[in-house]
């Protein structure tokens, strides 16, 4: 895989602009993650984004996967003013499970998910290349 980066763009932070695969290997798609493994929902964004992601790497390590395989992320969040105020919870929680990997990311903010517990729910999709 190679990140796409035109050398006169800015860097971009905590994401990437693309992701270019060539060869081989097996795509895994993830449905949108939100809350733990047993369905609770801490109360705050930067948690629901910490458990969102531990569910997400959880299963990217079920398919053989890790952070470094992830290609593309999808953010869906219900409030742009709690995204903000817990950035330094969220940048813990990114450090804590996807370490220095920063895949092309898009963030929506919408009106709510379908447990109106949820925050945020996260899509996935990684690449795994093969032999």
């Amino acid at each position: 895989m190679r990140v796409l980066q035109p050398a006169e763009w800015s860097k971009p932070r905590g994401f990437s602009h693309g992701i270019e695969i060539d060869g081989p290997g097996r795509w895994i798609v993830l449905a949108g993650q939100t809350g733990d493994e047993k369905g609770e929902y801490p109360s705050d964004m930067a948690g629901q984004v910490g458990a969102a992601l531990r569910k997400i790497i959880k299963l990217l390590a079920e398919a053989g996967a890790g952070p470094q395989n992830i290609v593309r992320l999808t953010w869906y969040l219900t409030s742009r003013s709690e995204y903000e105020a817990a950035g330094a919870g969220i940048g813990a929680a990114w450090r804590e499970t996807l370490g220095k990997n920063f895949p092309p990311s898009t963030l929506l903010y919408i009106v709510g998910l379908v447990d109106e517990r949820a925050k945020v729910e996260i899509e996935v999709t990684a690449f795994v290349p093969g032999a």
